[in-house]
């Protein structure tokens, strides 16, 4: 049994933590520096930030946000939102983060992810799969990109297996239908692709409870827990929820 990690992320627009409910109703969260500090301080493992206006406002990453938040952290940070080239790429690692989420343009520039992997190993490249239920695909889910606006015809299951082939070093789906609802992991979501590829698969979209983490290892084959809403909003502390885990029997440091 892998160690479990607790990763919170950090939606950004406009300097500000900010966090929807099925990618829209923005709402303010706090300032991303305190914020990232409180959850290293909680005992998370690792931290994500995603600055979600970056690919609809056709821009780069805001590099300052990436530079005041790896200053304030240790752990891990990973970081996506306009990624789109290796020099890009450069850019966020030297701005302090450990990691990469690149989404939109691996769907559009499958070759970067080849690339990325190549030139700064595979452990330091996620790849993010936005989906949405559709019947009309072999899994039941579509592959959806610019912040989940544009619809691929894509299955989400066939595309996470290209990702592993190319490069990818773990995998970071979030289904629509469940994202800031609160209501649970989309688990058929989670557990389609898990199923499917060998490298970490992180839980995202959709915790509102200690059982829903619980489960999105489980019955999701979740290795990495992601949430934001619960963090955010002090439903749940990252060391209630690993305190819980620990409980129900599985792996995490405390």
């Amino acid at each position: 049994m892998p160690v479990i990690k607790i990763m919170p992320c950090l939606d950004m627009k406009n300097g500000r933590v900010v966090k929807g409910v099925n990618f829209i109703n923005i709402k303010d969260a706090g300032d991303p520096v305190e914020c990232a500090a409180l959850y290293q301080k909680e005992g998370a493992d690792e931290l994500a930030m995603l600055d979600i206006a970056a690919t609809l406002e056709n821009r780069k990453t805001r590099i300052e946000w990436v530079k005041n938040v790896s200053q304030a952290i240790t752990i891990p940070l990973t970081v996506g939102g306009g990624i789109a080239s290796l020099e890009d790429i450069e850019l966020i690692f030297g701005a302090g983060a450990g990691k990469v989420s690149i989404n939109t343009a691996a769907v559009k520039n499958p070759q970067l992810l080849k690339e990325a992997a190549g030139k700064y190993g595979s452990d330091r490249i996620t790849v993010a799969i936005d989906g949405k239920r559709n019947s009309q695909m072999p899994s039941g889910f579509e592959l959806v990109v610019s912040g989940g606006t544009k619809p691929v015809g894509r299955d989400v299951v066939e595309w996470a297996l290209e990702c592993e082939k190319l490069g990818a070093g773990s995998i970071l789906p979030t289904s629509m239908d469940g994202d800031g609802t609160q209501k649970g992991f989309d688990l058929d979501f989670t557990a389609a692709i898990s199923r499917a590829v060998k490298v970490p698969v992180v839980a995202s979209g959709g915790a509102g409870t200690l059982e829903h983490f619980y489960d999105a290892v489980v019955k999701g084959g979740a290795q990495i827990l992601l949430a934001a809403s619960v963090f955010h909003f002090r439903l749940l502390s990252v060391r209630q929820v690993k305190e819980y885990l620990k409980s129900r029997g599985l792996e995490v440091i405390l």
